[in-house]
């Protein structure tokens, strides 16, 4: 039977008006504060190797402490599942191809749709024909952020929903997060998303997404790629362990550092990549990570992972348990600076 009327109503709630809030004072404690200084802490019980066999075996009764493991794994969930203030924007950015920016952008989105629930959109920003719609899960539709920004005015209605995303998001099933490509079919056209319908989408998407994860192109001078970067609330400095993705990057922090941008450097997140399987030389990598860690708040890596050599479409289930170990870190990292 088709839906009436009042079912489609129902499945589609209008979304509250946008609203500013207020600066928030610095020395002065919020509720927040107040909850969290006077409320009981839960005890905290073991679910994992020999002491959360006893809580199992005992109902709960004799609930050992977590181990060290445990216990760190949970502290890192709990940095990644802070509640924000507002919606936050992150940027991936190296100038050059092939850096892992897209890959960085998928696992950073996947990593938090997977531990946060959802609310989390991957952005493809390249001012040229980007990757990131091909490497999701694809969709019955083929439209873009070019799509989307024709008919910005229907996400502007004050009873603009999330339904009204379904045409131009592409889902991406328990990984809980939806991607928003750039124009795959004509690269020509993406030219048409400038630093003003950058501007339009980021302030209409805030309304539908708690979390965009920004992927950027190759251009710093491009008004999309600065706007990105300048609208980051964290900015996710990506290379492989190449050398001339790693000068890339470089000579990028440079660059952003004399146009005035060297705060957002400073707060920034290196990840470093590794692109092989081969053992990484250790002096090497103490070279990049006392130069990136002398530019950007922290550094960390993440390993080769054979699933993402193919190029084919994100698959959560066939990466391994050591890569998500290592995006959760990454991820964790870049929660702290939000």
């Amino acid at each position: 039977m088709a839906p009436t009327d009042s079912d489609s109503s129902a499945r589609k709630r209008p979304l509250p008006p946008a609203r500013t809030l207020p600066e928030r004072d610095p020395s002065r404690p919020t509720l927040q504060d107040l909850q969290s200084s006077t409320s009981k802490r839960e005890k905290v019980k073991a679910t994992r190797g020999m002491p959360g066999f006893i809580t199992r075996l005992t109902g709960g009764v004799i609930s050992p402490r977590p181990n060290r493991r445990e216990r760190r794994e949970t502290e890192r969930l709990e940095r990644i599942r802070r509640p924000l203030e507002g919606p936050r924007n992150i940027a991936v950015v190296n100038l050059k191809g092939g850096a892992h920016k897209t890959t960085a952008s998928l696992m950073v989105a996947a990593t938090l749709g997977v531990t946060r629930g959802g609310n989390v959109l991957a952005w493809d920003n390249n001012e040229t024909r980007g990757t990131l719609g091909w490497r999701g899960i694809p969709t019955d539709h083929h439209r873009t952020a070019v799509d989307l920004l024709h008919d910005i005015e229907t996400l502007r209605a004050p009873h603009a929903s999330n339904a009204d995303l379904d045409p131009y998001v592409r889902p991406q099933g328990a990984m809980r997060f939806d991607i928003l490509a750039s124009d795959d079919e004509d690269p020509g056209s993406a030219a048409s998303i400038d630093e003003e319908a950058f501007a339009d989408l980021n302030d209409a998407l805030s309304r539908f997404y708690r979390i965009k994860v920004i992927d950027t192109g190759n251009n710093v001078r491009a008004s999309n790629w600065l706007a990105a970067v300048e609208s980051a609330d964290q900015l996710v400095i990506i290379s492989t362990v190449r050398e001339d993705t790693f000068n890339a990057a470089a000579w990028m922090i440079d660059e952003l550092r004399a146009t005035g941008l060297a705060e957002q450097v400073d707060h920034a997140v290196t990840i470093l990549s590794h692109s092989s399987k081969g053992k990484f030389d250790p002096t090497l990598r103490s070279r990049l990570l006392a130069h990136f860690g002398a530019h950007t708040r922290a550094v960390t890596e993440v390993p080769y992972e054979q699933h993402f050599v193919d190029g084919s479409h994100l698959d959560w289930s066939r990466i391994s348990p050591k890569t998500k170990e290592a995006w959760l870190d990454a991820t964790a990292l870049i929660i702290d600076g939000l």
